[in-house]
């Protein structure tokens, strides 16, 4: 695992700018430093030795040195790969799966691509026609950012390596705050920072000639077999993901894995016996404590299990180092357990696997019950007299039977944007000063649905969420945690093999009445006792509803709600009514508020101090 980044085109201080873009994510890989410079580009790069230690050295070359490499992440089959290059003829100076890429680009060009299976983000540039290729692995597990100014081209893993450019003007993207104030993160391939962008995953940039050209060359597609028996669905995730499991293992240094109480990560861990796990919690009760049941299960499969209690100062104390690492306002508060779970394990590991993509790729979310849910109130009543009731439903307060009203009114294309939904277009006018850069996040959603209109609704959201929800949420804090910590994390369950897999499972075994998940849990019960393989999930739940309501941290939030920086982009007064309102008990607006406070501390880290 590393940090890469570049530039092109002859500025003052090629090499000092080189050498700060490469230090300021040295978090990333703490363990080495490389660097290729021309009369056309500056190549950086920070490495965490994994594989090859002693000779896998960045950036590396082809044969006749007209081909240059850096790379981030794991190609897992890289060794197939490899003697395939050697019988074409290739000599290779290293073991490193780096080489093999490069190789193989050498060989194939962007097919390359269609042969890997790991996590990446890496750029090739060619020292005979001055082209950069950038490329991004399927799911978007590792990070590629890119920009130009004036006649630059740069790329970085993070943000952050951009923005010590000289010449990069520093612009706030109000597209973005829109954006975020619904689905709670960046929604790619837009930033917070105007003119840079993320590399989609599934794609390659060429730039070349001062222009550049995106492509896509994979997409998550589903494909059920409708005559797959549970048995055979058992059968088959089990054996991939078994694979996919021992490929993500390899590595020159340990190994360890994190353990929550939930199926997908227990899952992963049983594969882990006499190996170290790891788990966090906080002092608020088992809802928001899994370590005991944890603790429980480390015992049942016999591994050496190592935890830690977040007390809340910690976790309040922490907010800051976690925002600025995410380069962006994440409001995900699961991202700062996720940061002191990583500390956790970097103490003892370099690698840890986890169990991110589960969810998305089987049907693991209990919003993807609400399309057989509903099913009877939507046939029942006529669309017009649903939303007549959904209209009256909103005035109320929050009380039972409220959510189910608004919920199973609209079509799935008009209610879900993702596991998170913070603010509707209603809702930002109200707390914006601007409101005129509202828009409704249903229309940025709607080309990811026309793509899939055929896809049975359950489908529908899952397709949504891997290509949304999974990439501004779930992957960014993944990377951006673990790497803060120089923590190398890999996720089985996001392999290309498993998708297919996924992909072939009918709805009716992803989704059904007795469960979410339902074939993958099962696959799972055979590994785990029923009461982890059947247990509901709960992500890496974070007490922040309770914080809200006690005095100390609503005093902390408020304070901010009145700043300078909330009044520049906001009605201070409305912020404060949903802060009340939380914390009094009359709602729940934990969520809304959060969302809004993480923004005002990274806007505070990233444009004012």
């Amino acid at each position: 695992m590393c940090g890469i980044c570049g530039f092109t085109g002859q500025i003052i201080d090629r090499d000092q700018t080189i050498q700060n873009m490469t230090e300021v994510i040295t978090h990333r890989g703490p363990d080495d430093s490389g660097f290729y410079k021309d009369d056309f580009i500056s190549m950086g790069f920070r490495r965490l030795s994994i594989i090859d230690l002693g000779a896998g050295h960045q950036p590396i070359f082809n044969e006749d040195k007209t081909l240059v490499i850096n790379f981030n992440g794991e190609i897992y089959n890289y060794q197939e790969i490899r003697k395939e290059l050697l019988q074409l003829g290739h000599a290779f100076t290293t073991q490193s799966d780096t080489e093999v890429i490069l190789h193989g680009f050498e060989q194939w060009g962007e097919k390359i691509l269609d042969k890997l299976r790991g996590m990446f983000g890496f750029a090739i540039y060619n020292t005979k026609d001055h082209s950069v290729f950038l490329a991004r692995d399927f799911f978007g597990i590792k990070p590629m950012h890119y920009t130009q100014v004036g006649q630059s081209f740069l790329y970085a893993s993070e943000i952050k390596s951009i923005l010590q450019f000289p010449g990069f003007e520093k612009n706030f993207n109000y597209k973005t705050l829109d954006r975020y104030l619904s689905f709670q993160y960046a929604v790619p391939p837009e930033t917070f920072f105007e003119g840079v962008y993320c590399l989609l995953p599934g794609h390659y940039l060429w730039y070349r000639n001062g222009k550049t050209e995106i492509t896509r060359y994979w997409e998550a597609k589903f494909n059920p077999d409708a005559t797959m028996t549970e048995q055979q669905a058992i059968d088959k995730i089990e054996q991939v993901f078994e694979d996919s499991v021992n490929v993500h293992k390899i590595s020159d240094v340990e190994v360890g894995c994190f353990l929550s109480s939930g199926v997908d990560s227990s899952y992963v861990s049983t594969y882990f016996a006499d190996q170290k796990t790891f788990t966090v919690g906080f002092d608020f009760g088992e809802r928001y404590n899994e370590i005991s049941w944890a603790e429980r299960l480390s015992e049942k499969i016999g591994v050496d299990h190592r935890t830690k209690l977040i007390k809340s100062e910690e976790f309040w104390g922490s907010i800051e180092k976690v925002q600025y690492h995410m380069d962006q306002p994440l409001a995900d508060p699961s991202c700062i357990a996720l940061y002191f779970v990583s500390r956790l394990a970097s103490e003892s590991v370099k690698v840890v696997l986890s169990g991110e993509g589960a969810d998305e790729l089987f049907g693991g979310y209990t919003v993807y019950n609400e399309p057989r849910v509903f099913k009877w109130y939507q046939r029942l009543l006529p669309y017009r007299f649903r939303m007549f009731l959904y209209r009256q439903a909103k005035k109320l307060p929050d009380i039972k039977g409220r959510g189910f009203l608004m919920r199973g009114a609209r079509p799935i294309e008009e209610k879900f944007i993702g596991n998170a939904f913070m603010y509707d277009a209603d809702d930002k006018r109200r707390i914006l000063k601007d409101p005129s850069i509202v828009t409704r996040p249903q229309d940025l959603c709607k080309k990811y649905y026309d793509r899939v209109k055929d896809y049975d609704e359950v489908t529908k959201m899952q397709y949504l969420d891997i290509n949304l929800w999974m990439v501004g949420d779930i992957l960014l804090k993944a990377d951006r945690m673990s790497m803060a910590n120089s923590l190398e994390l890999r996720v089985p369950f996001l392999d290309k093999e498993v998708f297919k897999v996924a992909a072939s499972l009918p709805a009716k075994l992803r989704v059904n009445r007795k469960n979410t998940k339902y074939a993958m849990r099962q696959a799972a019960m055979r590994h785990l006792p029923p009461e982890t393989a059947q247990k509901e999930k709960l992500g890496f739940p974070v007490p922040t509803r309770v914080w809200l309501r006690d005095e100390k941290y609503y005093n902390i939030v408020k304070k901010m709600f009145y700043s300078e920086t909330a009044q520049k982009f906001f009605n201070s007064d409305v912020l404060v009514e949903f802060l009340d309102e939380h914390y009094t008990g009359k709602e729940d607006n934990s969520r809304k508020i959060w969302t809004i406070y993480i923004f005002l501390v990274w806007y505070k880290i990233y444009f004012k101090d």
